[in-house]
């Protein structure tokens, strides 16, 4: 295959060289990484070489290479997160990692406190707080003030001897709003408590280690940041202490000896014991790609040029006095700025039309995600394509559509 010639403007910004491997940036203003990052043109070769493996080898294809696959991408992710070799598991959903770890505790011991925040990913809440019961265990929810950030402080002190674990999330789905994880952790640490993290919106676009963060579980996706397309997440344990736990939402991938078909399930050991039923092989031959290439252009230099363009995208924000739903500490910033305008689902709408690739989420507004390919000159052409949806009034042809997804 020839290579798309390389991009302008490569020597001031490098990271712009990896603009050829997604072809659908040259066709729209792609700025929404942080709900689907574009498919590389390497995954196209990935699909079809499972369509021709499975052509070609059959049944076989299992004992070749598919059973592993999820251990295999599960390497691929964690140098991404700090994580080892054999450590990460590839499940279909982060809802479902939840649910595993949920059930794979004892909330019997006396120890039966859940503790969330009012800002985590609601499909997370939703699995929490309808298993929570059937396993003897309560949700304490802790609020935010300002819809924006959870303060670390009001979390920790949420922690008692009764906690269990702390499941929350690393990155706010809403704001980007980064949590301050460490003094939880302390807290949890000193309590007897367990720290699970969310982090669908962490890792890709912000440095990663879970052993320097010290938390118990750490667990996210390849849709968003990492180019890696729906039913790829990833799970990682610690292992020393996943060797402790029992899972109960299981499956015969989880089996020490899966192909024995024994009655009487025994836990495999590292990541395997976190499988489930049959795997989702196309998934995770789309999952392999988008994280190479984000781990070729380097944490840090995807995080110091996240923290330039969304401190660029408040300033044109401000300058224009739309609110911002972000935190102006590039600290506490993610990859994303929420920007909530007039007529906001609208206008988000109608920037789709124009092939300027946002999203929109209620109490936020346009959530706007340049990643490691994106241009400067894209974030003042959306911005620019705002203001003249709102002078116009072209917003209004979108007034009576009523989007499933937004």
């Amino acid at each position: 295959m020839t290579s798309p010639s390389v991009p302008a403007g490569v020597a001031a910004d490098p990271l712009l060289a990896f603009r050829p491997h997604f072809p659908l940036l040259e066709r729209s203003t792609y700025l929404v990484s942080n709900s689907l990052g574009p498919v590389p043109v390497a995954t196209a070769e990935r699909l079809a070489e499972y369509a021709a493996t499975w052509d070609a080898r059959g049944v076989r294809a299992w004992a070749e290479r598919w059973w592993q696959l999820p251990i295999e991408v599960g390497d691929v992710v964690a140098p991404l997160m700090g994580a080892g070799p054999g450590e990460v598991a590839m499940v279909p959903t982060v809802t479902q990692a939840q649910a595993m770890l949920l059930a794979a505790l004892d909330f019997r011991d006396g120890r039966d406190e859940i503790v969330m925040t009012a800002l985590d990913f609601p499909s997370v809440r939703y699995v929490t707080d309808r298993l929570a019961p059937k396993l003897g265990a309560r949700v304490t929810v802790v609020p935010s003030d300002d819809g924006i950030g959870i303060d670390a402080g009001r979390v920790a002190a949420a922690i008692t001897e009764r906690t269990k674990v702390v499941a929350i999330s690393h990155v706010l789905f809403r704001s980007a709003f980064i949590v301050d994880v460490a003094p939880i952790v302390a807290k949890a640490r000193a309590m007897g408590a367990l720290v699970v993290l969310d982090a669908y919106h962490a890792v890709g676009v912000i440095p990663v280690d879970v052993r320097a963060l010290g938390v118990d579980a750490y667990m996210g996706g390849v849709l968003k940041w990492l180019c890696g397309g729906p039913g790829g997440c990833f799970l990682w344990v610690r292992p020393e202490l996943g060797e402790t736990l029992d899972p109960v939402l299981t499956g015969w991938q989880a089996h020490a000896r899966p192909f024995a078909f024994d009655e009487r399930f025994e836990a495999a050991h590292g990541a395997w014991r976190w499988l489930g039923g049959t795997p989702t092989v196309p998934a995770l031959y789309a999952a392999l790609e988008g994280p190479r290439l984000v781990h070729a252009a380097g944490a840090e230099a995807i995080r110091a040029k996240s923290v330039r363009q969304t401190r660029r995208l408040i300033a044109l924000a401000d300058a224009r006095g739309y609110a911002v739903a972000a935190p102006r500490d590039d600290a506490r910033r993610g990859g994303t700025v929420a920007i909530d305008v007039p007529h906001g689902r609208e206008v988000a709408a109608e920037l789709l039309a124009r092939d300027v690739v946002i999203d929109y989420r209620p109490g936020a507004g346009i959530r706007v995600a340049p990643h490691f390919f994106t241009r400067d000159d894209e974030l003042e052409a959306a911005v620019g394509q705002i203001d003249e949806i709102l002078a116009t009034g072209a917003w209004r042809r979108h007034a009576d559509a009523r989007p499933v997804v937004t």
